[in-house]
Protein backbone atom coordinates (compact mmCIF):
# COMPACT_ATOMS: atom_id res chain seq x y z
CA UNK A 1 0.00 0.00 0.00
CA UNK A 2 1.48 3.77 -0.97
CA UNK A 3 2.14 5.75 1.73
CA UNK A 4 -0.51 8.34 0.16
CA UNK A 5 -2.97 5.92 0.15
CA UNK A 6 -2.28 5.40 3.52
CA UNK A 7 -2.68 8.74 4.69
CA UNK A 8 -5.98 9.25 2.86
CA UNK A 9 -7.26 6.24 4.21
CA UNK A 10 -6.38 7.64 8.10
CA UNK A 11 -7.89 10.99 7.10
CA UNK A 12 -11.01 9.39 6.12
CA UNK A 13 -11.64 8.23 9.74
CA UNK A 14 -13.80 10.35 11.70
CA UNK A 15 -12.10 12.24 14.54
CA UNK A 16 -13.63 10.19 17.21
CA UNK A 17 -12.45 8.09 20.30
CA UNK A 18 -13.65 5.13 17.77
CA UNK A 19 -11.46 6.51 14.77
CA UNK A 20 -8.49 6.79 17.58
CA UNK A 21 -9.02 3.20 18.72
CA UNK A 22 -9.11 2.09 14.42
CA UNK A 23 -5.66 4.05 14.12
CA UNK A 24 -4.19 1.99 16.96
CA UNK A 25 -5.37 -1.31 15.45
CA UNK A 26 -4.71 -0.42 12.18
CA UNK A 27 -0.33 0.95 13.76
CA UNK A 28 0.03 -2.42 15.58
CA UNK A 29 -0.66 -4.40 12.30
CA UNK A 30 1.52 -2.85 10.09
CA UNK A 31 4.61 -3.39 13.04
CA UNK A 32 3.56 -6.88 13.25
CA UNK A 33 3.96 -6.98 9.20
CA UNK A 34 7.19 -5.28 9.85
CA UNK A 35 8.86 -7.53 12.47
CA UNK A 36 7.33 -10.78 10.78
CA UNK A 37 9.80 -9.77 7.37
CA UNK A 38 12.64 -8.38 9.14
CA UNK A 39 12.85 -12.03 10.99
CA UNK A 40 12.74 -13.74 7.49
CA UNK A 41 15.33 -11.02 5.96
CA UNK A 42 17.47 -12.67 8.98
CA UNK A 43 17.29 -16.12 7.55
CA UNK A 44 15.50 -19.36 8.66
CA UNK A 45 17.22 -19.84 12.11
CA UNK A 46 16.12 -16.69 13.35
CA UNK A 47 12.70 -16.84 11.96
CA UNK A 48 12.48 -20.80 13.39
CA UNK A 49 13.24 -19.27 16.89
CA UNK A 50 10.74 -16.85 17.26
CA UNK A 51 8.41 -19.13 15.95
CA UNK A 52 9.89 -21.60 19.07
CA UNK A 53 9.53 -18.60 21.60
CA UNK A 54 6.67 -19.44 24.10
CA UNK A 55 4.31 -16.64 24.27
CA UNK A 56 4.09 -14.51 27.49
CA UNK A 57 1.43 -15.28 29.62
CA UNK A 58 -0.27 -12.96 31.90
CA UNK A 59 -1.66 -14.51 34.58
CA UNK A 60 -5.03 -13.48 37.06
CA UNK A 61 -3.76 -12.75 40.42
CA UNK A 62 -5.04 -15.07 42.80
CA UNK A 63 -8.64 -14.16 44.39
CA UNK A 64 -7.79 -12.39 47.95
CA UNK A 65 -9.00 -15.09 50.70
CA UNK A 66 -11.39 -13.53 52.94
CA UNK A 67 -10.68 -12.89 56.64
CA UNK A 68 -11.91 -15.08 59.16
CA UNK A 69 -14.01 -13.29 61.29
CA UNK A 70 -14.22 -14.67 64.85
CA UNK A 71 -17.04 -14.66 67.42
CA UNK A 72 -17.12 -13.13 70.65
CA UNK A 73 -16.93 -15.70 73.08
CA UNK A 74 -18.89 -14.56 76.09
CA UNK A 75 -16.78 -13.47 79.24
CA UNK A 76 -16.66 -15.62 82.18
CA UNK A 77 -19.64 -14.51 85.07
CA UNK A 78 -17.75 -15.30 88.17
CA UNK A 79 -16.94 -12.27 89.41
CA UNK A 80 -20.71 -10.55 88.69
CA UNK A 81 -22.18 -13.72 90.38
CA UNK A 82 -19.76 -13.26 92.97
CA UNK A 83 -20.80 -9.51 93.89
CA UNK A 84 -24.66 -10.56 93.50
CA UNK A 85 -24.32 -13.48 95.72
CA UNK A 86 -22.97 -11.18 98.60
CA UNK A 87 -25.37 -8.56 98.33
CA UNK A 88 -28.20 -10.81 98.16
CA UNK A 89 -26.81 -12.74 101.16
CA UNK A 90 -26.76 -9.22 103.08
CA UNK A 91 -30.56 -7.87 101.94
CA UNK A 92 -33.83 -8.73 103.02
CA UNK A 93 -37.48 -8.17 102.07
CA UNK A 94 -38.93 -5.56 104.19
CA UNK A 95 -35.84 -3.28 103.53
CA UNK A 96 -36.03 -2.87 99.85
CA UNK A 97 -34.13 0.41 100.24
CA UNK A 98 -31.27 -0.68 101.84
CA UNK A 99 -27.57 -0.29 99.70
CA UNK A 100 -27.13 -4.35 99.44
CA UNK A 101 -30.88 -4.97 98.22
CA UNK A 102 -30.89 -2.05 95.69
CA UNK A 103 -27.39 -3.38 94.53
CA UNK A 104 -29.10 -6.97 94.10
CA UNK A 105 -32.61 -5.99 92.88
CA UNK A 106 -30.30 -3.58 90.24
CA UNK A 107 -28.47 -6.91 89.54
CA UNK A 108 -31.31 -9.38 89.34
CA UNK A 109 -34.52 -7.57 88.60
CA UNK A 110 -36.77 -10.50 89.01
CA UNK A 111 -35.35 -12.39 91.96
CA UNK A 112 -36.75 -11.63 95.27
CA UNK A 113 -35.06 -11.02 98.59
CA UNK A 114 -34.80 -13.44 101.04
CA UNK A 115 -36.97 -13.24 104.13
CA UNK A 116 -34.96 -13.37 107.69
CA UNK A 117 -34.54 -11.59 110.61
CA UNK A 118 -32.11 -8.68 111.04
CA UNK A 119 -30.38 -11.20 113.79
CA UNK A 120 -29.38 -13.37 110.30
CA UNK A 121 -25.14 -13.43 110.30
CA UNK A 122 -24.34 -12.22 106.71
CA UNK A 123 -21.58 -14.26 104.92
CA UNK A 124 -17.58 -12.83 105.78
CA UNK A 125 -17.07 -13.69 102.03
CA UNK A 126 -18.53 -15.15 98.68
CA UNK A 127 -16.15 -16.79 96.59
CA UNK A 128 -16.37 -18.08 93.15
CA UNK A 129 -14.95 -22.32 92.76
CA UNK A 130 -16.49 -23.34 89.84
CA UNK A 131 -18.37 -22.13 86.43
CA UNK A 132 -20.11 -23.55 83.71
CA UNK A 133 -21.05 -22.48 79.97
CA UNK A 134 -24.13 -24.18 79.83
CA UNK A 135 -24.83 -22.72 76.45
CA UNK A 136 -23.49 -19.95 74.52
CA UNK A 137 -25.01 -17.11 76.85
CA UNK A 138 -26.20 -19.25 79.43
CA UNK A 139 -23.60 -19.70 82.76
CA UNK A 140 -24.08 -21.40 86.23
CA UNK A 141 -21.35 -20.30 88.71
CA UNK A 142 -20.83 -22.19 91.97
CA UNK A 143 -19.93 -19.88 95.05
CA UNK A 144 -18.92 -20.71 98.18
CA UNK A 145 -20.29 -18.73 101.35
CA UNK A 146 -18.33 -18.75 104.04
CA UNK A 147 -19.76 -17.04 107.85
CA UNK A 148 -17.50 -16.42 111.11
CA UNK A 149 -19.10 -19.31 113.00
CA UNK A 150 -17.14 -21.12 110.31
CA UNK A 151 -20.07 -22.28 108.35
CA UNK A 152 -19.79 -23.16 104.77
CA UNK A 153 -22.11 -22.75 102.19
CA UNK A 154 -22.50 -23.17 98.17
CA UNK A 155 -24.61 -21.95 95.85
CA UNK A 156 -25.90 -21.82 92.36
CA UNK A 157 -26.44 -18.56 90.45
CA UNK A 158 -27.56 -18.94 86.89
CA UNK A 159 -26.45 -15.93 84.70
CA UNK A 160 -26.53 -14.87 81.49
CA UNK A 161 -24.74 -12.88 79.02
CA UNK A 162 -24.89 -10.41 75.90
CA UNK A 163 -23.25 -11.85 72.46
CA UNK A 164 -19.90 -9.68 73.26
CA UNK A 165 -19.86 -10.89 76.80
CA UNK A 166 -19.72 -7.32 78.62
CA UNK A 167 -23.16 -7.47 79.55
CA UNK A 168 -24.96 -9.95 82.60
CA UNK A 169 -27.95 -10.67 84.06
CA UNK A 170 -28.84 -12.58 87.06
CA UNK A 171 -31.42 -14.61 85.42
CA UNK A 172 -32.98 -16.86 88.36
CA UNK A 173 -32.76 -17.21 92.00
CA UNK A 174 -29.43 -18.80 93.79
CA UNK A 175 -29.79 -22.39 94.54
CA UNK A 176 -28.03 -24.13 97.62
CA UNK A 177 -26.02 -26.87 96.45
CA UNK A 178 -23.60 -29.55 97.68
CA UNK A 179 -20.17 -28.51 98.41
CA UNK A 180 -17.54 -29.96 94.95
CA UNK A 181 -16.14 -33.01 95.23
CA UNK A 182 -12.93 -33.41 96.89
CA UNK A 183 -10.07 -35.36 94.68
CA UNK A 184 -6.76 -36.78 94.93
CA UNK A 185 -4.00 -35.39 93.69
CA UNK A 186 -1.32 -37.54 91.52
CA UNK A 187 1.58 -39.18 93.45
CA UNK A 188 4.27 -36.83 94.17
CA UNK A 189 7.39 -36.77 91.90
CA UNK A 190 9.04 -36.59 94.76
CA UNK A 191 10.32 -39.49 96.61
CA UNK A 192 14.04 -39.55 97.77
CA UNK A 193 14.27 -38.07 101.13
CA UNK A 194 17.26 -35.71 101.68
CA UNK A 195 19.52 -36.14 104.51
CA UNK A 196 19.15 -32.62 106.67
CA UNK A 197 22.51 -32.57 107.76
CA UNK A 198 23.86 -32.31 103.97
CA UNK A 199 25.04 -29.53 101.41
CA UNK A 200 22.01 -29.27 99.89
CA UNK A 201 19.52 -28.45 102.60
CA UNK A 202 22.47 -25.98 104.16
CA UNK A 203 22.23 -24.23 100.55
CA UNK A 204 18.45 -23.90 100.44
CA UNK A 205 17.91 -22.84 103.80
CA UNK A 206 20.65 -20.06 103.55
CA UNK A 207 18.57 -19.55 100.08
CA UNK A 208 15.33 -19.13 101.98
CA UNK A 209 16.04 -17.33 104.87
CA UNK A 210 17.29 -14.40 102.51
CA UNK A 211 14.45 -14.84 100.39
CA UNK A 212 11.77 -14.58 103.02
CA UNK A 213 13.72 -13.05 106.08
CA UNK A 214 16.13 -10.67 104.20
CA UNK A 215 19.34 -12.25 105.51
CA UNK A 216 21.89 -11.51 103.25
CA UNK A 217 21.82 -11.38 99.62
CA UNK A 218 19.54 -13.77 97.42
CA UNK A 219 21.80 -12.99 94.36
CA UNK A 220 24.91 -15.16 95.96
CA UNK A 221 22.37 -18.08 95.99
CA UNK A 222 21.10 -17.95 92.79
CA UNK A 223 22.84 -19.43 89.43
CA UNK A 224 24.27 -17.27 86.63
CA UNK A 225 21.28 -15.67 84.72
CA UNK A 226 18.50 -15.98 87.18
CA UNK A 227 16.72 -13.23 88.42
CA UNK A 228 14.83 -13.12 91.64
CA UNK A 229 13.91 -10.66 93.78
CA UNK A 230 13.47 -11.68 97.90
CA UNK A 231 9.93 -10.64 99.38
CA UNK A 232 9.65 -6.85 100.30
CA UNK A 233 9.15 -6.46 103.25
CA UNK A 234 10.55 -9.65 104.76
CA UNK A 235 7.08 -11.37 106.21
CA UNK A 236 9.56 -13.31 108.76
CA UNK A 237 12.37 -13.32 111.61
CA UNK A 238 13.35 -16.96 110.91
CA UNK A 239 13.15 -19.85 108.57
CA UNK A 240 14.15 -23.49 109.08
CA UNK A 241 14.29 -26.71 106.52
CA UNK A 242 12.17 -29.21 108.22
CA UNK A 243 11.85 -31.88 104.89
CA UNK A 244 13.61 -31.69 102.35
CA UNK A 245 12.06 -34.21 99.25
CA UNK A 246 13.81 -34.80 95.91
CA UNK A 247 13.19 -36.31 92.26
CA UNK A 248 16.32 -37.79 92.15
CA UNK A 249 19.06 -39.93 93.92
CA UNK A 250 21.72 -37.20 92.71
CA UNK A 251 20.36 -34.91 95.43
CA UNK A 252 20.37 -37.34 98.21
CA UNK A 253 24.31 -37.34 97.78
CA UNK A 254 27.13 -36.45 100.19
CA UNK A 255 28.61 -34.05 98.44
CA UNK A 256 28.44 -31.74 95.37
CA UNK A 257 28.20 -33.58 92.09
CA UNK A 258 29.98 -32.02 88.64
CA UNK A 259 29.00 -29.45 87.52
CA UNK A 260 25.86 -28.64 85.80
CA UNK A 261 24.08 -31.60 87.68
CA UNK A 262 20.19 -30.59 88.07
CA UNK A 263 17.86 -31.50 90.43
CA UNK A 264 14.16 -31.04 91.75
CA UNK A 265 13.06 -31.18 95.42
CA UNK A 266 10.31 -30.25 97.46
CA UNK A 267 10.94 -27.99 100.45
CA UNK A 268 8.87 -28.18 103.58
CA UNK A 269 9.88 -24.65 105.71
CA UNK A 270 8.66 -23.25 109.28
CA UNK A 271 9.00 -19.85 109.12
CA UNK A 272 8.49 -17.53 112.68
CA UNK A 273 6.89 -14.28 112.57
CA UNK A 274 6.01 -12.11 115.76
CA UNK A 275 2.53 -14.17 115.55
CA UNK A 276 3.55 -17.28 115.15
CA UNK A 277 5.06 -20.26 113.10
CA UNK A 278 3.90 -20.84 109.30
CA UNK A 279 4.32 -23.78 106.94
CA UNK A 280 5.40 -23.19 104.06
CA UNK A 281 6.41 -25.21 100.86
CA UNK A 282 8.52 -24.40 97.86
CA UNK A 283 9.76 -26.44 94.48
CA UNK A 284 12.94 -25.68 93.72
CA UNK A 285 15.56 -26.72 90.28
CA UNK A 286 18.85 -26.45 91.45
CA UNK A 287 21.70 -26.89 89.66
CA UNK A 288 25.33 -27.86 90.97
CA UNK A 289 28.49 -25.41 90.52
CA UNK A 290 32.03 -24.61 91.69
CA UNK A 291 31.21 -27.27 94.30
CA UNK A 292 27.95 -26.05 95.97
CA UNK A 293 24.21 -25.64 94.66
CA UNK A 294 22.80 -22.94 92.88
CA UNK A 295 18.98 -22.07 92.91
CA UNK A 296 17.34 -22.41 88.37
CA UNK A 297 14.06 -22.06 89.15
CA UNK A 298 11.63 -21.43 92.03
CA UNK A 299 8.00 -22.54 92.30
CA UNK A 300 5.14 -21.42 94.98
CA UNK A 301 1.53 -23.07 95.35
CA UNK A 302 2.86 -26.26 93.65
CA UNK A 303 0.90 -29.82 93.96
CA UNK A 304 2.56 -31.89 96.33
CA UNK A 305 0.33 -35.22 95.48
CA UNK A 306 0.80 -38.33 97.72
CA UNK A 307 4.49 -38.87 98.36
CA UNK A 308 6.48 -39.60 101.03
CA UNK A 309 6.53 -37.21 104.02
Amino acid sequence: MSRGKQMAEEQAVPATAAGARLQQMRRRVRLTRLSVWAVMAAGPVALAVAVASPATVVRAAPATKPATVKTAVPGNPSGYASVFLTAWLRSRAGDESSAQARLAQSMAPNVDLPETSAAQPAPESVVAVRSAQQTGQSWSVTLAAQYADGRLRYFAVPVLTDRTGASFTVSGAPAVVASPARIEGPPSPYTVTVPTDGDLPSDVGEFLAAYLTGTGEVDRYLAPGVRLSPVSPAPYKTVTVEQLLAADEAAAAESVPTDGTRVGVMVQAEARDSGGRWPLAYELTLTARSGRWEVSALQSGTAQGGGAR
